[in-house]
């Protein structure tokens, strides 16, 4: 029996608003409610006796969200809206974007829909209003849980005129948020087809990851901080940074500011989300009609060469049984949209945070000044892709499968977790690694070079720890559902974060002492054979 859920009793008052514009609300009802329910239906294989690990995972995430959350209340003292503001809602366009593509996206991105209820009578209008809505109500509950206390906060402190533009402004960038994502999805299915069209969809994630993150520096360096105060010049660029449309929102309604280039930010923040709107509306159709591309399978798309991939096994395996493994992670890993869905976004990030705070940097010293400085120490906030990517590593969409492993003559479970955590940090960070690398020796010259070694030690010591943490041995790799991805305790992964931290604080410390480096790198090796042959 399924449950008559609150949303949806919300949703009952806005009924003639469906009806009137020619939607089967009944219908539309209907599939939310199947929806919902299976949303909410977990039943994690190793807690089936448990009631309390069932419910929607989400739903009980968002207790995370709010304490995030809390950190923009920072933001609420003073009357300094515009710089405020653009910062808050720069912050949460950053939450609500990386949401959309790590956790909607395949909601968007669903043909099931078409394919299940399409056959029934129910016309396409009706099944992309629940779509719609179906994400809607996510985003809603993620955006009332990250921004409702700082917002109830900022009502107190500077009243309900405020209270209301905050409120306006969080639907408006929502909008913008979930339309600008599924028109560049549109974009991306008008030009390409099979394969080809899942890894642009990829490319694009990590995009608009990428793209978010650094907007952070977009927003900063609008403004220029004179004494207490910041002022503000209008260029043509700053339309492309939507925080800084709502900034000048709420420097209009509470400081009155009528300059002409305030009056434009402030319109592009209502304006653009509705026009995108329109356009999304009138584009559903054809939308609908190339989602079946994801069906099919190019002829033109050719399989890569994977020379490299059987030259890596050879020189980190210990043993056939290993080396299978590792071209087996490989593969999967490789093939498995979900995975890349959700780690891509990731590699975007890991490669761009350490230039973020190099740019930082470059705000206070020159360049002459950073080059001779040891602000490569940056490079340790690439180890934030560890902790959730190692943990995707127990998940996948054929994870009926796993039954193979018990099945298989295999001598030793312990080389396929090993072998798998070779793959990621192969396939995964090593790339971002010599990129780093390469960029960083360019900048600070090769004197860095040792310091470089280290790091890649260290940074395949916390890839161990983060398995054992993360990916217990009872939990094989690729044996579990994505719909259990959740479960993960929060708790486990700040640990790991501060662990990363804590690494990177030793590093910077060593390198004021004179050849400490040389006995760090011999520690380090130690470590990682012992790591490696013993713990794995």
């Amino acid at each position: 029996m399924m449950e008559n859920f609150q949303t949806l009793q919300l949703l009952d008052k806005f009924e003639r608003i469906f009806t009137y514009a020619n939607i089967d609300y009944k219908a539309m009802r209907k599939i939310l409610e199947i929806k919902l329910t299976m949303d909410s239906r977990r039943i994690p294989t190793i807690f089936n006796d448990s009631k309390l690990q069932e419910g929607n995972q989400f739903i009980k995430s968002l207790g995370l969200y709010a304490i995030m959350g809390l950190f923009l209340i920072v933001f609420m003292f003073g009357e300094q809206y515009f710089f405020q503001m653009s910062l808050v809602f720069g912050i949460t366009m950053f939450i609500i974007m990386t949401s959309m593509v790590s956790d909607f996206s395949t909601v968007l991105l669903d043909i099931r829909d078409r394919t299940i209820i399409g056959t029934k009578p129910v016309d396409s209008r009706t099944i992309n209003a629940a779509k719609f809505v179906h994400i809607t109500i996510y985003l809603v509950l993620l955006t009332i849980a990250f921004a409702g206390i700082p917002i109830i906060f900022g009502l107190f402190t500077h009243g309900i005129i405020f209270f209301l533009v905050c409120i306006v402004t969080l639907v408006l960038v929502n909008l913008l948020v979930l339309i600008v994502t599924a028109l560049l999805y549109i974009l991306v299915l008008r030009f390409f087809d099979g394969e080809r069209l899942k890894d642009i969809i990829n490319y694009v994630q990590i995009m608009l990851s990428v793209t978010m993150v650094a907007g952070y520096q977009l927003v900063i360096r609008s403004f220029d901080f004179i004494n207490p105060d910041f002022s503000f010049t209008f260029h043509w660029w700053q339309l492309l940074i939507p925080p800084v449309w709502y900034g000048a929102l709420f420097d209009i309604v509470m400081n009155r500011n009528t300059d002409q280039g305030i009056i434009i930010l402030g319109l592009s923040g209502v304006i653009v989300p509705i026009i995108s709107f329109i356009i999304y509306l009138k584009l559903i159709p054809s939308f609908e009609r190339n989602l079946e591309k994801l069906l099919s399978e190019s002829t033109r798309y050719k399989k890569s060469n994977n020379q490299l991939t059987k030259i890596w096994s050879k020189f980190l395996c210990r043993n056939n049984e290993e080396k299978t493994f590792f071209l087996f992670t490989c593969r999967m890993v490789k093939n498995e949209r979900e995975f890349k869905l959700k780690v891509y976004p990731m590699l975007g990030m890991a490669f761009v945070f350490p230039f973020i705070f190099l740019l930082n940097n470059l705000t206070v010293d020159s360049y002459e000044q950073i080059q001779a400085s040891n602000q490569f120490i940056n490079i340790y906030f690439s180890l934030l892709l560890l902790p959730s990517g190692v943990l995707m590593l127990g998940f996948s969409e054929n994870y009926k499968g796993a039954w193979i492993f018990k099945a298989g003559p295999i001598a030793e479970t312990k080389n396929i977790h090993r072998a798998a955590l070779k793959a990621f940090f192969t396939k995964f960070f090593l790339p971002i690694f010599m990129l780093l690398s390469i960029t960083f020796c360019i900048i600070f010259g090769i004197r860095i070079l040792l310091f470089l070694l280290c790091f890649l030690l260290v940074a395949s010591i916390y890839a161990v720890i983060c398995y054992k943490v993360e990916c217990t041995n009872a939990r094989l790799p690729f044996s579990e559902s994505y719909k259990f991805v959740q479960q993960g305790n929060a708790i486990k992964g700040i640990l790991l974060l501060v662990l990363a931290g804590v690494l990177g604080v030793i590093h910077f410390q060593l390198l004021s002492l004179a050849n400490m480096q040389f006995f760090y790198l011999a520690v380090l090796v130690i470590l990682n054979i012992f790591l490696w042959r013993k713990v794995m």
